[in-house]
């Protein structure tokens, strides 16, 4: 339905152009009439939708006339205003206006379900690359019997791993790469991490480095971010869980090993590195910016993947411990998000919620 259509349902066929003589019509304010007056866009749009509907539609050339434009203008704003969605051509080639709302579902409709098929390839992408995690994971549950060979090294207390961390850094000429999961970082780790990251930074050594999106809620993690970018430092978040790591030059990276925090291997091995960068790379084009000043659309957007997120570990049957960890999330807070999907289901048990879940489209969740 056209504009046209809804304002002159009623049947009558008068105006604001035919009302009596002497008549005052009512118009926009005076500020806002110096701001749009001279608009060719404004000004054909406004003259279409006052045309009166028991006329035909009108041309480009009419339009010209009623309004003293010179005809290129007049066609240029019809030409823009026929992209925008706000005028429609009649097979006479003339021209009638299209209501604002059903402009925005034409335009930007193909664009949002493009958006939608965009986030369903990362998703398949991300399950794709996971799936060699158990893989891997079990690659490096044999490196940890290993002793000190020419690709691998096994540091077994935290003392050393420190220390190698710092000489590494010291001898890092060119790129630094992070992955931090598990929300916010604690204080000292940070107040010790500061001086030799900005001390790299200065030495012109890039840095990128990925969090969850939770981090974004550690006032010391933010503060830490806001420093280090001033210096050049890259930072973004993501909602899952990832591998922690460390990648100096793309020659050494240092990895924990799996159910001992105080120990870590640093591997040398070129193909093994190379993998690691790789995996890196396609998390990082995924990652959202890190912004130390929050914006309401950024976080509804992180709320909104962090929800959706949940939801798919519910159906996967997670406690709410394991999928806290898996998020960075304190149990508490978890458990908040579970009981807001538990109550947009309306169910009463997660039993039931997964249950629910299982039987519609969790995307529809979201509002």
């Amino acid at each position: 339905m056209s504009i046209t259509d809804r304002r002159h349902g009623s049947g009558s066929t008068r105006t604001p152009r035919e009302a009596d003589p002497g008549t005052t019509l009512p118009g926009p304010p005076a500020d806002e009439r110096a701001t749009t007056d001279d608009d060719p866009l404004t000004r054909v749009y406004g003259r279409v939708l006052d045309r009166d509907p028991a006329r035909p539609a009108a041309h480009p050339t009419e339009l010209a006339e009623e309004l003293r434009l010179p005809l290129a203008r007049v066609e240029s704003a019809v030409s823009a205003l026929l992209d925008m969605g706000l005028l429609r051509r009649t097979p006479e080639r003339a021209v009638l206006p299209v209501a604002p709302d059903e402009a925005v579902q034409r335009t930007l409709g193909p664009l949002e379900r493009e958006m939608r098929a965009r986030r369903r390839h990362m998703e398949r992408s991300r399950e794709q690359l996971m799936a060699f995690m158990p893989l891997y994971e079990s690659h490096l549950r044999r490196l940890t019997h290993l002793r000190q060979t020419e690709h691998v090294e096994l540091l077994t207390d935290l003392r050393s791993v420190r220390e190698a961390i710092t000489e590494l850094g010291r001898t890092c000429e060119r790129e630094v790469l992070t992955a931090q999961p598990g929300g916010g970082r604690r204080a000292e780790v940070l107040e010790e991490a500061v001086a030799r990251d900005e001390e790299l930074l200065r030495r012109g050594v890039r840095m990128r480095m990925l969090y969850q999106h939770t981090a974004r809620f550690s006032a010391g993690t933010c503060a830490y971010v806001e420093r280090v970018g001033r210096l050049g430092a890259q930072v973004r978040t993501l909602d899952d869980e990832f591998m922690r790591l460390l990648v100096f030059d793309r020659t050494t990276a240092v990895i924990p090993v799996p159910d001992d925090p105080q120990a870590a291997v640093l591997i040398r091995e070129p193909h093994v590195v190379a993998f690691m960068t790789g995996a890196y790379e396609r998390l990082w084009l995924e990652a959202l910016p890190f912004e130390t000043e929050w914006d309401r659309q950024t976080i509804m957007d992180i709320s909104d993947e962090l929800k959706q997120t949940i939801i798919r570990l519910l159906t996967e049957g997670l406690t709410d411990a394991a999928i806290a960890r898996r998020l960075g999330l304190s149990v508490r807070s978890c458990r908040r998000h579970v009981a807001d999907v538990m109550s947009a289901l309306g169910a009463e048990s997660r039993f039931q919620a997964g249950y629910l879940l299982a039987q519609q489209d969790t995307p529809a969740l979201r509002a």
